[in-house]
């Protein structure tokens, strides 16, 4: 079938081959799915289910197995936490550590994984494949019509997974996204070969394994991501968003709900506005009143928890506020070097069209080829001379993977 081929023309999978699993929410049901995943052959197809949106931590709320030989298996983490933050799987992840575990956009589902114990020793990514394929469209439904001529429904990928029970149609569309899995990388592995791209495949498959149990980067002021923040310029407006800010990740935290949940981030912004407008240097209740989603049922309950975080921003002094723009931390844009960097400036906007020459002859995206932040540490405030051994060498420094350097460091030094 052709890629063009409308979506509504290929079959869809309605229900799973073997029917609805049931939850596996007990330590019986789990040391039988153990088990039959141990007796079962090849890969093992793993995806999970969160509640984001919902709550406030991007936990898993239902993770889903197959293997061959071994079926399909919902394994509900919550209902073997036993009072502590989350369970431990980390026993049933040794028992699955000698074949390749399969995952969909591994990237997002590693981090839940990982606080389960459940990470891999080999992997296998069947978007990333995708990406190295420079297919069109990598979401799952798309590659499984492009490799298999089946599709998939996708109406409960933004469910809420914390709901319990479950209902059924959440756990047929949960089985189903495992199902094919085993054939998409069956199918990825033959053209990647064809492509000469399966050893690419393989060091990123592992540079992922290596770091599937890296803790999340720490984000400097997260607040300032705050919707409409683009409209806040003063340094007292912009304390009120941040105050609200923390006031309402504090609510959030204690509620186990999505911040957003609580108050949104346009009511947060809609608020400062009155500071930013100078209609108020300290805001009251009825300023609060005033904003409809601080109205809401659960936005009243904590009513003086904003009033406070109003007054702890009114009270700041002026070294207190926050600055207008954060300090740069690292390489700023190219853009904006041609003043200060002026060689850097001009090597930039030589390597980069260099760069993408090469990926389009060798057919893999300009970023999967060279992470952009790669290329913007290695030629920012860069020296004028270099050899090819410096350029490896800093590349090396940066996680960039064997089969990245042996096609970029060439060109790279080329058009120094």
């Amino acid at each position: 079938m052709s890629e063009e081929t409308p979506i509504e023309e290929y079959p869809i999978l309605e229900a799973p081959a073997d029917g609805i699993p049931p939850v596996v929410d007990t330590p019986e049901a789990l040391a039988e799915t153990r088990r039959a995943l141990r007796e079962g052959q090849g890969p093992i197809a793993i995806d999970t289910e969160r509640a984001q949106g919902y709550r406030y931590t991007a936990k898993a709320y239902l993770i889903q197995l197959r293997r061959e030989g071994s079926g399909t298996h919902l394994i509900d983490p919550v209902a073997f936490e036993g009072g502590a933050p989350r369970a431990d799987f980390s026993a049933m992840a040794a028992e699955l550590a000698d074949d390749d575990w399969i995952l969909h956009a591994a990237s997002q589902d590693l981090p839940c994984l990982a606080e389960l114990g459940l990470l891999p020793t080999h992997l296998f990514d069947s978007e990333l494949a995708a990406r190295l394929l420079n297919l069109p469209r990598v979401n799952l439904s798309a590659l499984m019509e492009t490799a298999l001529g089946l599709t998939l429904r996708k109406e409960h990928s933004a469910a809420d997974w914390s709901k319990r029970p479950i209902p059924d149609d959440w756990l047929a569309y949960a089985a189903l996204d495992v199902e094919r899995l085993v054939d998409l990388r069956l199918w990825l592995i033959d053209e990647l070969q064809k492509a000469d791209k399966l050893e690419w495949a393989h060091q990123e498959f592992a540079h992922l394994v290596a770091h599937a149990a890296d803790p999340a980067p720490v984000r400097r002021d997260p607040w300032r991501r705050t919707s409409g923040l683009h409209a806040i310029h003063s340094p007292a407006a912009l304390a009120v968003v941040r105050e609200l800010w923390i006031a309402r990740e504090q609510i959030a935290e204690r509620l186990d709900r999505a911040p957003g949940r609580v108050v949104p981030d346009r009511a947060i912004t809609e608020l400062a506005e009155l500071v930013e407008t100078g209609k108020t240097k300290r805001l009251t209740r009825n300023d609060l009143r005033s904003v409809r989603s601080f109205n809401n049922r659960l936005a009243v309950r904590y009513e003086q928890d904003w009033l406070a975080a109003t007054d702890r921003a009114a009270s700041l002094t002026h070294a207190e506020l926050p600055l207008r723009h954060l300090p740069v931390d690292g390489p700023p844009q190219p853009r904006s070097w041609e003043r200060r960097w002026p060689s850097s400036f001009e090597r930039f906007y030589r390597v980069r069209p260099a760069l993408a020459e090469l990926a389009e002859e060798v057919n893999v995206p300009l970023e999967n080829l060279l992470s952009p932040d790669h290329l913007r540490r290695l030629l920012w405030d860069s020296p004028d001379q270099t050899t090819e051994e410096a350029i490896e060498a800093h590349l090396v420094e940066l996680g960039t993977r064997p089969w990245q350097r042996a096609l970029v460091v060439p060109v790279i030094a080329k058009s120094w």
